[in-house]
Order: structure tokens, then C-alpha cells, then sequence
């Protein structure tokens, strides 16, 4: 098999709106026919693109499942695929939606009426990722000799994502959104997001529900929003914009040369004029004003970056889920197809040093410190408690890989003595080798999945797909993280 053509979905279900679509990628192989067999994505073709649908909610806290799980049963309908046909995608719950109480029952729900291999994700980072993927900026830093930020501002947050030579280099999210104010036809406040009150103090800034506010009083607040969060971004002030950042805040000052904003916000940045306060507030929000003065900041150029157009504004997450979310194991691998798919492993690392792997004293002593990280961290199961990455190994002799099989099984039975299935791995081309040697010395007690050619870092979970033509296996790589503030509504 030189190339085949797998099925993928992308579902964002977001603060303000949801969103599908339906794409092909394909597989080629990427290796010399005397070498060991290595594939990858070569093309990715948008299928289907759902309508934009508003994001049902019950309520200010809670997501409304039936009504998303109408909307998604339409649009599959009307993209005329069934769910046998989906292997690989993502559904992402995005902004303050993953902050309702039933986020992580949602997202995980959808993702098992989806088809036979689509994750659940959510978190900011990597919504962030995504959205930059699916706007191109990923595609753009591979073509300037410099860094681009695209930040994909929607509903409730603005996820930036920075990219050089082709590769994201950092995450930072914003309390930027069209749906932290909330106005009727009138302008008067409905509703201000508990998280940006301190930053509203800060700025000396006053908004509360049942005030009426006229059209230059949202235009200043909306200016100080987009401003502050560009000070933050260029790195031009940290301090008060700092306010504004959800999680983490970038640990250095990059120079940044391009920006784009895709997103719902992005998408008004063109859209009607704002003149009246029924522009303004013609969805419900301060969105449009949100849009107008980001392009006032683009057309006067006070900052020193080239503003780019991105390839898709609304809809970036949603493509960047269902068509930049999926990677590709397949060098060498040793599975039992039977046990797949399997979805949301979370990650153990073991990383081996020169000393740990000349030393087995020093290997038994790390092996046996992971494995009891793993019993502190996850409950002993008949499943899987965990996907072991091992790294650190470069060329690897018969002996010594033996060795590293010896006492990755030992101990593992030892100490996961109910696990049914141990999933290992490996960064370099060692997969067959080293699952062959587990399962001759665990003889079905657990079975065994080892797989190569895939990078991942602790806390991230992995999702394996059921193999294509029996040895490629696609792999997708997420962060699950949800806010979890119970009290905090919005």
C-alpha cells in the first residue's frame, strides 16, 4: 500500500456557537521501498462544512447535550456519511463552555457518537494549536523567516498560538470575547463575565447589569479589551493586560513579526459597520464592537506587526480538529487489532539516560519510580492504567532491548497485576522488537501495544485508531484539561 485515504470529523462546541465538519486525509508512505515503512498525512480535502449553529445551553452553567446532540445527528445527515465511515477527529469544547458543570460528560459523550475513533479534547493550549493550524498560520511561519501569532478570539476567550518554521512554539489565552458583555437591543447590560472584573477595575472601568450604556461607552471598553490584549501579545505591557490571561502566562518576550485572528471576532472584523447601538448589539453581545475596533487597531497600524489575513476565521478550530488533530504510527508496530480502538490513556514518561541504560541497578531503580508514580496517580484497573513513552533510547542492541523488556514486564505485572493491556511508547523505529520481546514474557497476561514514531509529554492523553491495511495506526495527541471552578458561572 503506497496511499489510502482515511475519513475525519472536527466538532467545536463553543461559548457562542457549534460547528462540524467532515474532511479526507491521506496517507502516504514516505519511506524508500528498502527501508522500514514510515507514513504520513500527505493531503487533507474539506469535505463538508456544518452551518454555524448557536451553542445550546440550559441556562447560564450547563451545556445542553440533546440539543447538540440534535444538531450533530442533522448535519451528519445532511453530509451523507455514516459514523462507520469516520476513523479518526476530534471533538473540542472551547472557551467558557468548558468551564459548565457537565463540560467533560459532554464532550466525552459526543466523542463516543461520533464514529469509531473520534477524542475528546479541551483546553486552551491546545484549542490555541488548532485554530492556528486551521487558520494556516502554522502553514504561514513555514514560509517568513519569523514568528506569527494567530489568536482565534470567539465567545468567551481569545486562544493565541505562536508558530516558527512550522512548529508552535507557545500558548497564551485571553478573557477577550464577544459574550463576556452581554446587551439587549437596547444596550442594557445583561450580563459581565465574572473574569475580567478585575481587569475592569484595573482600567478604572465600570460595568454592571442593568446599566445602560451608550455606543461610545462600549467602544471604549471594547478598545481597552483589544488593546490590552495586543499590549500582551507584542509584549508591549504585561502588567494590566497580565489580567486577561487565563492560566499560564508566556514564560519569555517573543518577537513576533505577522498576526492573525481568526475566530467568530475575527470574522466581524469585516463584517457591518458599527454605528448604533443595534450594531452593536444585533447578536446579543458586544461581539460586532469587538470586531470594529481590532480593525481599527489593523488600519491605523500602532503596532508593530504586518496583520495577515487567515485562511478561515469562524471555523479554524473546528478544521484544525478535524484535519491537523490526527498523526500517523506505522514504522513498526506490534498490536493485537482486536483491542482497538482505545481513547483517553494518559501518559507516564520514562526517560532513560545514558547511566540508566549501562547501569541496570539504575534502570530498575527509575522503572520502579515511574510505575509507583502511576499507582499515586491512577487507579488500579483491569484496563489500562496508563501509556508508558519511553525515550532517551538511541540505537539499542538485542541484549540491551531485552534487558528493558525484562523489567518493564516484571514490573508491571508485579505492580498492575489486573491490567489486561500494557501500552508502550516508543519515539524511535524499536516497536516490533521491543513488543515482541513484552509479549513473549507476558504471554497474553497482559497483552501488549507498542507503537513508534510518536512524540508525547506527561499529562498529555493518546488515543489509538483501529489500524489501516494492519499496521498503520492513526494516533491522535491531546490535552484534556477543563476549568474546573464549580462556583463560578458564565
Amino acid at each position: 500500500m503506497d496511499e489510502q485515504w482515511i475519513q475525519s470529523v472536527g466538532i467545536d462546541v463553543g461559548t457562542s456557537t457549534t460547528k462540524m465538519i467532515v474532511s479526507r486525509l491521506r496517507l502516504g508512505r514516505m519511506s524508500s521501498t528498502f527501508s522500514l515503512p514510515r507514513y504520513q498525512i500527505v493531503e487533507r480535502q474539506l469535505l463538508y462544512a456544518s452551518e454555524v449553529h448557536s451553542t445550546p445551553l440550559l441556562g447560564f452553567d450547563e451545556v445542553d447535550a440533546d440539543g447538540i446532540g440534535a444538531i450533530l445527528g442533522a448535519e451528519y445527515e445532511k453530509a451523507k456519511i455514516s459514523l462507520s465511515d469516520i476513523k479518526s477527529g476530534a471533538v473540542i469544547i472551547t472557551g467558557e463552555t468548558a468551564s459548565k458543570k457537565n463540560a467533560q460528560h459532554i464532550v466525552h459523550l459526543l466523542a463516543e457518537r461520533s464514529g469509531d475513533f473520534v477524542v475528546a479534547t479541551a483546553g486552551a493550549d491546545l484549542e490555541g494549536v488548532l485554530a492556528g493550524k486551521g487558520a494556516g498560520a502554522e502553514k504561514r511561519s513555514q514560509a517568513i523567516q519569523g514568528t506569527i501569532v494567530n489568536v482565534d478570539i470567539g465567545g468567551g476567550t481569545a486562544n493565541a498560538a505562536y508558530f516558527s518554521r512550522g512548529k508552535a512554539i507557545a500558548t497564551v489565552t485571553f478573557h477577550v470575547g464577544g459574550r463576556l458583555i452581554r446587551l439587549n437591543a437596547h444596550g442594557l447590560v445583561q450580563y459581565v463575565s465574572p473574569n475580567i472584573r478585575a481587569w475592569l477595575a484595573a482600567k478604572k472601568l465600570r460595568v454592571d447589569p442593568g446599566q445602560e450604556m451608550s455606543v461610545e461607552r462600549i467602544r471604549e471598553i471594547a478598545g481597552e479589551m483589544a488593546r490590552s490584549m495586543l499590549d500582551y501579545l507584542t509584549g508591549r505591557e504585561r502588567e494590566v493586560s497580565g489580567l486577561l490571561v487565563l492560566g499560564h502566562h508566556l514564560r519569555e518576550a517573543f518577537s513576533v513579526e505577522e498576526l492573525s485572528v481568526s475566530g467568530g471576532v475575527g470574522q466581524l472584523m469585516t463584517g457591518q459597520p458599527v454605528k448604533t447601538i443595534a450594531d452593536v448589539s444585533r447578536y446579543g453581545d458586544f461581539g460586532p464592537m469587538l470586531g470594529a475596533v481590532l480593525q481599527q487597531e489593523r488600519e491605523q497600524g500602532t503596532y508593530p506587526v504586518r496583520w495577515v489575513d487567515p485562511e478561515q476565521t469562524v471555523r479554524a478550530t473546528v478544521i484544525g480538529a478535524g484535519m491537523q488533530s490526527t498523526e500517523i504510527s506505522g514504522s513498526t508496530v506490534h498490536i493485537k487489532a482486536e483491542l482497538l480502538p482505545i481513547r483517553n490513556i494518559p501518559i507516564l514518561k520514562l526517560e532513560l539516560s545514558p547511566d540508566h541504560l549501562s547501569d541496570p541497578a539504575k534502570l530498575r531503580q527509575e522503572v520502579t519510580a515511574v510505575y509507583d508514580l502511576g499507582v499515586r496517580l491512577f487507579d488500579q484497573t483491569s484496563g489500562i492504567p496508563f501509556a508508558l513513552s519511553l525515550s532517551g533510547i538511541g540505537y539499542c542492541s538485542y541484549q540491551l532491548l531485552q534487558s528493558i523488556a525484562q523489567e518493564l514486564s516484571d514490573q508491571y505485572r508485579r505492580t498492575f497485576p489486573e491490567s489486561q493491556t500494557m501500552v508502550v511508547i516508543c519515539e524511535t523505529d524499536m516497536a516490533k522488537a521491543l513488543g515482541q520481546a513484552l509479549a513473549l514474557r507476558c504471554s497474553g497476561k497482559p497483552e501488549i501495544i507498542c507503537i513508534d514514531q510518536v512524540r508525547v509529554e506527561y499529562g498529555d492523553y493518546i488515543d489509538l485508531g483501529e489500524p489501516i491495511s494492519g499496521t498503520i495506526i492513526p494516533v491522535v495527541v491531546k490535552t484534556l484539561a477543563f476549568d474546573e471552578r464549580p462556583n463560578e458561572k458564565g
